[in-house]
């Protein structure tokens, strides 16, 4: 199965994603854990999307689906994959079709992860990290069993700079746009599942495992 998965910064695909890539054996990749190991390993080109990253330039479309492309014919994606973070435009969707079609890859499902904005403000303005191992925690959701102390390793917890409201408020306000035009663009292919991101984890998930089910059958 190939699988695309929408939604807003918060909206909790990295949960959801970790149960898909368990029960379903398909690999969880992300556009930036993408570049990172592109960028780790030096291939050609990691050492291309470095150049722009140096400089503060977002990577253009076609070296990011050359990215995409050589990330999706690596042996693990074999039996498909779950793509997480691209594309973000419709030019970026046209560009996967594209290649998908090349590849002889066909998406079977565009899961798209529905949070009210006001919810996700909550997560997202909540959420702390641990300035040492990275563990996160929410102050309400899951908090540490002691306040701003990180359970793992007792190092203080931070929140992150784009986790302030106002940083959130920008996020979201960006992301709302582009999110609803590539639900519609899928949508209107026949592809889009909508997830009611909101109900307790383990309900999404089972919406998720009845909607890949279905299309596997």
């Amino acid at each position: 199965m190939q699988v695309i998965f929408l939604g807003l910064p918060g909206a909790g695909k990295g949960t959801q994603a970790a149960s898909i890539t368990d029960e379903f054996h398909i690999p969880h990749i992300a556009t930036g854990d993408i570049f990172r190991a592109a960028i780790k390993e030096k291939t050609m080109l990691g050492e291309e999307v470095k150049s722009y990253l140096d400089q503060g330039l977002l990577v253009p479309d076609e070296l990011t689906i050359k990215i995409v492309r050589e990330r999706l014919l690596q042996p693990d994606a074999a039996h498909g994959f779950l793509l997480d973070g691209f594309p973000r435009t419709i030019a970026q969707a046209e560009a996967l079709d594209k290649m998908l079609e090349e590849e002889r890859l066909p998406l079977t499902n565009v899961l798209y992860l529905e949070v009210s904005e006001e919810e996700l403000h909550h997560r997202l303005t909540g959420r702390r990290v641990c300035s040492k191992c990275g563990a996160s925690y929410h102050v309400t959701l899951n908090p540490p069993k002691v306040q701003d102390v990180c359970d793992r390793c007792g190092s203080p917890l931070i929140q992150r700079e784009d986790d302030r409201p106002e940083a959130v408020r920008v996020r979201l306000r960006e992301n709302l746009g582009r999110t609803g035009d590539l639900a519609k663009y899928y949508d209107d292919r026949g592809l889009l599942t909508r997830i009611k991101g909101e109900n307790p984890i383990g309900d999404v998930y089972e919406d998720i495992r009845q909607a890949l089910r279905r299309q596997a059958e």
